[in-house]
């Protein structure tokens, strides 16, 4: 169990997961499991999710500190009316990643999940803390020239106006809506925190690219993938995005941490945010560390540098308390750790 500061509930609560089998959403279980508390993680199939308890967090399942509970409709009103029993606290890490053109398929699911969890805490007197899992995609998109400075009531003003424009829906949206429907939902939340004043805090971690070791073979990866396709030349992520900071998944579950158990956190829009980074950093990162890899692509020719800025002060504080680290993790620990999970370096 890892000692710390003393935290908002004692070890050995349950602590609601939602969207377990996910990246990040695994390593926010592991650290809680680490700390001595119980961990309750929601799954849309108890079937393909079963190597959660059978192999992932077997021991922590066999000792009853662990298990799945089962929420296959996160637009139903009543989605979480059994899976926050007896929680001391909730992380709604889950998030449809459905990039879908059409917003009437994918905001109202996204919203209507965020929404209906936090009317179930309310119904549960057990519950006194709530984080949200947003996305850098709810507050700004990284295009040339967006000098946005990101705080607490910053939004991707531009993806919903794309998401609202009529149709048709064509394909090239998608990012967009995705982006326009983690904004709302997002919006929902502190709504809901305004005018409702809940009995439990409420925080929202916000992470951009996420990259560190896979737990399981059986989890996409998200991101991290992005370094596994670099090693192999495949450069069709770089299509994505043009820039980004990274983030290591360790210090985003940290962060989730963080807040989830100190008292003093509330209200707060966490931007998890590390390094400043395009491709080329990246390749130049795994050329360093894979010297012998002739795969690795050479240099992008005009990358650009991302130009959105934000203050990460109380992460990097947060980081200290919780996890007794000097800020954040750097893209290359990050990569490292990554390709060492993979046992490519």
């Amino acid at each position: 169990m890892t000692s710390g500061p003393t935290p908002a509930f004692p070890p050995g609560s349950w602590i609601l997961v939602t969207g377990v089998t996910g990246h990040i959403a695994s390593h926010v279980t592991l650290q809680l499991l680490q700390r001595g508390y119980k961990v309750r993680g929601t799954v849309r199939d108890l079937i393909s999710a079963s190597w959660l308890v059978d192999d992932l967090f077997k021991s922590a399942a066999v000792s009853g500190n662990f298990e799945l509970t089962l929420v296959s409709d996160f637009g139903n009103p009543d989605a979480f009316k059994d899976a926050i029993k007896g929680v001391s606290a909730i992380a709604h890490i889950a998030t449809p990643n459905n990039f879908d053109p059409d917003p009437s398929k994918v905001i109202p699911v996204t919203v209507g999940a965020a929404t209906s969890i936090l009317k179930a805490a309310a119904s549960e007197p057990s519950v006194k803390r709530f984080v949200y899992t947003s996305s850098v995609a709810a507050a700004a998109t990284q295009r040339p020239g967006n000098h946005t400075h990101v705080g607490r009531d910053t939004w991707n003003d531009w993806a919903i106006e794309i998401a609202n424009a009529p149709p048709p829906y064509e394909a090239s949206r998608g990012p967009a809506v995705y982006s326009a429907a983690k904004a709302k939902a997002e919006k929902a939340v502190w709504d809901y925190f305004e005018e409702e004043k809940p009995p439990f805090a409420i925080n929202v971690v916000s992470p951009f690219a996420t990259i560190g070791p896979v737990l399981h073979p059986s989890q996409p990866g998200a991101t991290s993938l992005w370094i596994k396709e670099l090693l192999n030349g495949d450069l069709s992520s770089t299509n994505i995005v043009p820039n980004f900071y990274t983030v290591h998944v360790h210090d985003v579950a940290l962060l989730h941490i963080a807040a989830l158990l100190d008292a003093e956190v509330n209200g707060r829009r966490l931007q998890a945010w590390a390094e400043p980074a395009n491709w080329n950093d990246l390749l130049r990162t795994l050329r360093k560390l894979c010297p012998n890899n002739t795969s690795i692509a050479s240099d992008i020719p005009n990358e650009t540098n991302i130009e959105l800025t934000t203050d990460t002060t109380k992460c990097i504080n947060l980081l200290k308390k919780w996890g007794d680290q000097n800020g954040f993790r750097t893209t290359e620990e990050a990569v490292k750790d990554t390709l060492a999970h993979w046992k490519l370096v």
